[in-house]
């Protein structure tokens, strides 16, 4: 009886050890093809683009060329309410003076919030145009290198302003990226090429 014990103990451990030993196998062959994966910083690409920073230096002299006409605005409303004080309260003159200083500031006024409105629309758009023709340049160069897929990869820069740190925390999504195909400087490159994309 105690032979049949042991030969039946014999067999079930050599049963569980194969079960174990393929078990095991089949856990270290790989599933199927290890995806190619793909890194590309914006902000980077942003920062080199030669269109971007030809936008931006646009962008500066058009302020500039407004803050000049919105200061004169300002000075002439500033010599209609100089002018008004040497006119009598309650004179036609007085009431007249009052009616085109009113018009100035008005003008002054719409003008400065036309202006805002304007700047942050043209922003608006080219920052669109930017990123539409960066996703394109991305999508072509992962197709030419045949990758599977690209990670926006920019780090935060510190110190982040407290109201916006959680943010920034949240939105950065790469940690490590060791070993993937870095493309930033091809996508830059690619994106001062482009002539569709015009500042």
């Amino acid at each position: 009886m105690n032979s049949k014990i042991v030969v039946v103990s014999v067999a079930a451990c050599s049963l569980a050890l194969f079960a174990v030993l393929d078990r095991g196998r089949a856990a270290s062959v790989p599933a199927g093809p290890v995806a190619k994966i793909g890194v590309v910083s914006m902000r980077d690409v942003f920062k080199n683009c030669k269109k971007h920073n030809q936008y931006s230096a646009q962008a500066m002299a058009r302020q500039s060329r407004i803050r000049a006409q919105l200061d004169d605005l300002k000075k002439d409303v500033e010599a209609q309410e100089a002018e008004l004080k040497s006119y009598k309260q309650g004179t036609a003159g007085y009431m007249q003076q009052m009616q085109i200083l009113f018009e100035k500031r008005s003008k002054l006024q719409a003008q400065t919030e036309f202006i805002k409105q304007q700047s942050l629309l043209e922003d608006k758009k080219w920052l669109e145009d930017l990123y539409q023709a960066f996703a394109r340049a991305t999508q072509a160069i992962a197709k030419e290198k045949g990758l599977d897929l690209v990670l926006e990869r920019t780090e935060p820069e510190f110190p982040v302003p407290s109201d916006e740190l959680m943010t920034t925390l949240y939105m950065h999504k790469v940690l490590y990226s060791d070993g993937c195909i870095d493309l930033t400087s091809e996508v830059t490159t690619r994106l001062d090429a482009d002539e569709t994309l015009k500042p």
